[in-house]
């Protein structure tokens, strides 16, 4: 049966999915421009010309990883409910004990991230993103009275410095930290920086 003639868009988005699945299949220092190749069934070459370069390919992978992340995040906050529930929405998504399956990559994508400067401005620019809508999402519901918080964006950091470091310890050291104490430890620490009733 023949190959179906994809549009360069298609094609693309067909070859960052692979390269996503390969990169955590095997890690981002084995997996190879052949291994996405072969995944597809596809040339080097073709892989080459829509991404001149590994890292090029690597780079726009992660983009694209983050683009769907975000995209999930936006549809959380943008929900018609309290901030209180929005915000619990997603810091519950986003948890390593939640349903957001990107960690392992993620965690590939830091390390690489020290020696790449592409891939580390497309960590940076997530990073940034996240922060900024949960900052948004705080500051709505301090303005709306549903809670006290005198530093949003500090609020931002410190929880998801907690959830990136959780997600660490458990995709990492599996066992080390159990998971139901990890989604406590959560759940305490976005009380403690709302200033919530121990009821809430």
């Amino acid at each position: 049966m023949a190959r179906v003639r994809l549009s360069v868009a298609e094609r693309r988005e067909e070859l960052l999915r692979a390269a996503i699945e390969q990169i955590e299949a095997r890690g981002v220092a084995a997996v190879r421009i052949a291994d996405v190749a072969s995944a597809l069934g596809v040339s080097n070459a073709l892989v080459l010309y829509h991404f001149s370069t590994k890292e090029k390919l690597v780079a726009a992978a992660f983009a694209y990883a983050a683009e769907d992340d975000l995209a999930h995040l936006r549809k959380l906050l943008g929900r018609r409910t309290s901030a209180l529930r929005r915000l619990r929405a997603a810091v519950r998504w986003y948890a390593p004990t939640g349903q957001a399956k990107g960690w392992r990559l993620w965690i590939e994508g830091w390390a690489v991230a020290l020696r790449e400067p592409a891939l580390r401005d497309v960590g940076k620019g997530l990073d940034q993103q996240w922060k900024a809508a949960l900052t948004e999402v705080i500051a709505e519901g301090v303005a709306a009275g549903e809670f006290r918080c005198p530093d949003p964006s500090a609020t931002a950091l410190r929880l998801t410095a907690l959830l990136d470091g959780l997600a660490v310890q458990l995709t990492s050291y599996p066992g080390g930290v159990p998971r139901a104490r990890a989604q406590q430890w959560v759940d305490e620490a976005l009380a403690r920086e709302l200033a919530l009733p121990e009821h809430e």
